[in-house]
């Protein structure tokens, strides 16, 4: 799996944008499935900004 992070966009406050660069970081480095980086970030969003948090990862969506 790649391990780079772009963001192409987004209507995020650049507070809870760069927290969601260094959570994804971190599950980079935990996880080397997409779907397991993808819940690891959904479920550090949810309990640190409450429900309900969307999160999609993988090479295919970056394009």
């Amino acid at each position: 799996m790649v391990r780079k992070i772009s963001v192409r966009s987004s209507e995020m406050e650049e507070d809870k944008k760069q927290d969601a660069i260094a959570v994804t970081m971190e599950a980079l480095e935990l996880y080397d499935i997409e779907k397991n980086v993808a819940a690891h970030v959904k479920k550090m969003f949810d309990k640190k900004y409450g429900p309900t948090w969307h999160c999609v990862v993988g090479y295919q969506f970056g394009r």
